[in-house]
């Protein structure tokens, strides 16, 4: 406890999933915490339930004014942001013939665009401070995918390329940045996706996983609060994988 006194960290899509168990770990480890995100309920419930140092806006990633504002009442509430993750994202189901550029420009605004709009929205406070860490949540989907999922592989290897351009030109800063690519999670996401396969592809997912089971929120969580944290402060421009060793066998 305590490896994150003193920061205030600010969390996109932080109402449920990955990023409420951000936000819950990040408060138990000492974190003043701020987080963004389009479900208004339950993001109201989560910074009700957490108390006086979560701070909740109803907001689109995909906007930076909305990104600018909430990031400003922010600061002003817990002072200067050391810490981000940039966790909202959305799962594609297209198909590469078929699919719209508008379709096409969803999906990367928010799985790609709006991590940078994050960024660029914290990072001149991170670089004036001279302090900061940022994690980007990606995908394996960066390094393998699966049919039917375009194209949202290319928009978290672009995640993963973006993480490495800015760690290196945020070090002169001290300002670290990593990726971190999990694996199959209990979240909505991984459920919409069980939803619309086979009756039996849950179970066969199981069983090509070595642990044979996936992973919880809080666990994907615990590595993310130790990049954010010092007990990281030598790691920048990496892609951790959080997968129970999914990606390391043939399946």
């Amino acid at each position: 406890m305590g490896r994150l006194d003193g920061h205030h960290v600010f969390v996109t899509g932080g109402s449920r999933g990955i990023g409420a168990a951000t936000v819950e770990k990040a408060v138990e480890e000492g974190a003043k915490v701020s987080f963004i995100d389009v479900l208004p309920d339950e993001g109201m419930a989560l910074a009700a339930c957490l108390g006086p140092n979560v701070l909740f806006a109803r907001g689109s990633v995909t906007s930076a004014a909305d990104l600018a504002r909430i990031t400003a009442a922010a600061v002003e509430r817990f002072g200067a942001i050391t810490g981000l993750v940039n966790n909202a994202g959305r799962n594609s189901y297209a198909d590469p013939v078929a699919m719209t550029e508008d379709q096409w420009d969803a999906v990367f605004s928010v799985d790609l665009k709006a991590a940078w709009l994050a960024a660029r929205a914290v990072l001149p406070g991170m670089i004036a401070a001279q302090r900061g860490a940022v994690v980007n949540i990606a995908s394996v989907h960066a390094e393998m995918t699966y049919p039917g999922f375009f194209p949202y592989a290319a928009a978290k290897s672009g995640l993963v390329g973006l993480t490495r351009s800015l760690a290196l030109d945020m070090g002169k800063h001290q300002i670290r940045v990593n990726a971190l690519s999990p694996g199959y999670t209990e979240t909505a996401l991984v459920k919409e996706f069980f939803d619309r396969g086979d009756p039996g592809l849950r179970d066969q997912v199981l069983k090509v996983h070595p642990l044979h089971r996936i992973a919880t929120p809080r666990e994907i969580a615990n590595c993310i609060v130790f990049l954010l944290s010092d007990e990281a402060s030598f790691v920048t421009g990496a892609n951790w994988k959080v997968d129970g060793g999914l990606t390391a066998r043939f399946a």
